[in-house]
């Protein structure tokens, strides 16, 4: 059975299509190459999910796991809670003189590192 590490990120004041436009290319990367191309991306997504990596990759060394043969086994963006309506939400003017309400969004991030024997 494979060894695995995981971390998660609850609450990214982001979109999770903002998010997912970064963690897309990283599925099955090692996880230290990982770590350097979201160094030099230019998406404001790719410092919350650095985080989360290097997150993870300290877990994994936490449990003895070794951190050169680390891989992304997965990694999601999931839709996180929005502004309720009740407590500090805007509007804009929509159609028909009505209004809309500004949708204010946030992520959640799962990063699940598996160790893969080098061959």
């Amino acid at each position: 059975m494979l060894e695995t590490a995981y971390a998660k990120a609850k609450h990214i004041p982001m979109s999770p299509l903002k998010v997912r436009r970064v963690i897309a290319p990283l599925r099955g990367m090692k996880a230290q190459a990982a770590l350097d191309a979201l160094s030099v991306m230019p998406h404001a997504a790719a410092r919350p999910v650095y985080k989360v990596i290097r997150s993870a990759v300290a877990n994994a060394d936490e449990k003895g796991l070794d951190i050169d043969s680390l891989y992304i086994a997965k990694i999601t963006a999931d839709e996180g809670p929005g502004v309720m309506p009740n407590k500090g939400w805007r509007a804009r003017w929509g159609s028909r003189g009505r209004y809309r309400p500004i949708r204010k969004r946030s992520s959640h991030i799962t990063v699940v590192l598996e160790e893969r024997p080098e061959s």
